[in-house]
């Protein structure tokens, strides 16, 4: 069973970066689709990126396109999301996730979330 523990959340000025991390335990096979998602506060939660383990390719919310960027580091488990340009509409509490294809990913059919982390920008 996949077990996910984001870290890297903060407090950060407008304009400033965060990189976040996501340390998955269990197995992760090539097939799983793995990334972020987020919660404002009083608002629903959205996705915000992921990225498909078996060839790296990626997709993210229009929101964050050219600001956010995804990775992952196979040898040690870890999923990223580097976030730059940090806008106040960016606060929010942010879930790492994991689902056994990007089909699933995209229906909210997912296996495992992590417990947040919060990321507070002020403008």
């Amino acid at each position: 069973q996949v077990q996910l523990v984001e870290s890297g959340g903060g407090s950060v000025q407008a304009g400033g970066s965060l990189r976040l991390s996501c340390a998955a335990s269990g197995n992760i096979p090539s097939s799983y689709c793995m990334g972020w998602f987020r919660q404002a506060p009083g608002k629903e939660r959205v996705r915000v990126a992921r990225i498909y383990n078996a060839d790296g390719s990626t997709d993210y919310a229009d929101s964050v396109k050219g600001r956010f960027t995804i990775s992952r580091d196979n040898a040690k488990s870890t999923l990223y999301l580097q976030m730059n340009s940090l806008k106040p509409e960016d606060t929010a509490m942010y879930y790492c996730a994991a689902a056994h294809s990007c089909g699933s990913w995209y229906r909210w059919a997912l296996d495992a979330w992590g417990q947040g982390t919060l990321v507070t920008v002020s403008s």
